[in-house]
């Protein structure tokens, strides 16, 4: 990345641009209170139409399988104990599956809805075609900003088509249409007044988020409310510290919140990191129980939910590893057929385990410079590169190579023509852009809310090739839009 002291564009684009995006709400919040626009491409990236119909075509596959392994709760306990043992958090996770469906992966507590809004993330290697990067299946947020970007990109080309027409990629490919917030509302609506008519009560469908604390993204998750609110949904925001003292069970198990009533739906943004459970004003003997049962609590009730345990389970990153090594006939466990399997596995990067052997490969033989190695976090920074694999490896005591695992490493097309990143009100030259798209799917009690097997928009974040973190909270990565070429 590279900076010049020469303007590239009319400082009043840059603040015109700006302004658009804290007035829509494509922003952060500041400690003090204030906002700062999300940092943004000032023109969209351009896909092949053909690359993008083919991952819209595989996406709901996927989607569907995801929701399959999740419910297939014997299946993600064989599959993931050993994983458990090496990793304190999932050690957790799989403690409360096994609390909610048993050792054997009997359904216990039947009671929950699982409503799966799952994002997937792609990349176009230059080689391979589209890979998966990973599946999301808990707080998997930034639909609306994805919806917001391309509004952004659409202001900039009526207001300043001249600018728009000098950076975006190919000025003659056309928007992919995206309309992501409107879709995962409607979706999260569905579920809540499904939920809700099973009690044939009158008033609105209750939606719960459960959010972290000290939230700074919060102006993406106040977009989803008002979407909600516009279609009669009330909406409410707790933490788990808040719930752990206000939830109950009311009648017919249904799911209570003190002062409020009944819930229909809750909606996790939060949950899928160790720091959203710790509360050491509990002074708890065990690291973060108290926290944890509050979300099994959750589960064992008659509500809508994302994501459940299971589906946080089944899109880690070893159940990853697994379906990607898994043999194409294993999958008519799930009801799917060959030619669906194949379609699934065109997408699917190559994934090993980390263990004696492999860890011997690749010190010995492998290129260092094909894979990456990955633990199950989620978010940033969980990621090592380069020569630092092999240093990490050997760091690793047997205990712990369950944790981890090696996947190919992608290396999607950089783009043809240099672009402009806009970060708190800075403008910066990159030559050498590559993008991340993450398309949305909802399933609701196991089928497509709609009965359409459609995507529910798309989430799009660029950053320069050598930058390994492309996070628009973590690492270089900016907001960027699809246009299709081709």
């Amino acid at each position: 990345m590279s900076s010049t002291d020469k303007p590239l564009i009319d400082k009043q684009v840059i603040e015109e641009a700006c302004e658009w995006s804290i007035m829509h709400g494509v922003a952060f919040k500041n400690s003090d209170g204030t906002a700062r626009h999300c940092p943004f491409s000032i023109a969209p990236m351009a896909m092949k139409h053909h690359v993008f119909q083919h991952i819209m075509k595989v996406t709901p596959l996927l989607t569907k399988l995801i929701s399959r392994v999740s419910e297939d709760h014997q299946f993600l306990q064989s599959s993931l104990t050993e994983m458990a043992k090496a990793d304190q958090f999932f050690e957790r996770l799989m403690a409360i599956h096994q609390e909610i469906h048993g050792i054997d992966g009997e359904q216990i507590f039947p009671a929950r809805q699982p409503l799966l809004l799952m994002r997937t993330d792609y990349m176009d290697d230059r080689q391979q075609g589209a890979k998966v990067i990973e599946f999301n299946g808990i707080a998997a947020g930034m639909g609306p900003f994805g919806q917001r970007i391309t509004q952004l990109h659409q202001f900039m080309k009526n207001q300043w088509p001249e600018v728009y027409t000098d950076w975006v990629e190919d000025p003659a490919s056309h928007v992919a249409d995206n309309f992501c917030l409107e879709q995962l509302a409607e979706a999260i609506a569905h579920a809540a007044r499904k939920v809700k008519a099973e009690f044939d009560v009158s008033g609105q469908p209750t939606f719960l988020m459960v959010v972290q604390r000290g939230e700074d993204n919060v102006y993406d998750q106040h977009l989803l409310e008002v979407a909600l609110q516009g279609l009669g949904v009330r909406t409410l925001r707790r933490t788990f510290d808040q719930l752990a003292s206000e939830l109950y069970t009311g009648e017919n198990k249904r799911l209570m919140l003190k002062g409020i009533g009944a819930i229909d739906l809750v909606y996790l943004r939060a949950g899928y990191q160790h720091i959203d459970y710790f509360a050491p004003a509990l002074g708890e003997d065990i690291c973060c129980q108290t926290l944890s049962q509050t979300r099994a609590f959750i589960e064992q009730h008659n509500v809508a939910l994302n994501a459940t345990i299971s589906q946080q389970l089944a899109t880690s990153k070893t159940m990853q590893m697994i379906l990607t090594m898994m043999p194409e006939q294993a999958f008519s466990r799930w009801g799917f057929s060959l030619d669906e399997v194949r379609l699934m596995k065109s997408v699917l990067a190559e994934m090993l385990p980390v263990n004696k052997e492999t860890i011997d490969w690749f010190s010995s033989r492998a290129d260092k410079t094909a894979w990456v190695l990955k633990n199950q976090g989620e978010g940033g920074g969980h990621c090592v590169f380069g020569e630092e694999i092999t240093e990490r490896l050997n760091q690793l005591t047997p205990a712990e190579y369950e944790a981890w695992a090696l996947m190919q490493r992608l290396f999607p097309h950089e783009r043809e023509r240099p672009t402009l990143a806009v970060r708190n009100g800075e403008i910066t030259q990159i030559d050498d852009l590559i993008s991340e798209i993450g398309l949305f799917t909802a399933y609701f009690n196991g089928r497509p809310v709609g009965g359409s097997d459609e995507v529910a928009g798309y989430l799009v974040r660029s950053k320069p090739a050598k930058e390994n973190e492309g996070g628009i909270h973590s690492g270089q990565g900016i907001l960027d839009s699809i246009t299709l070429t081709g």
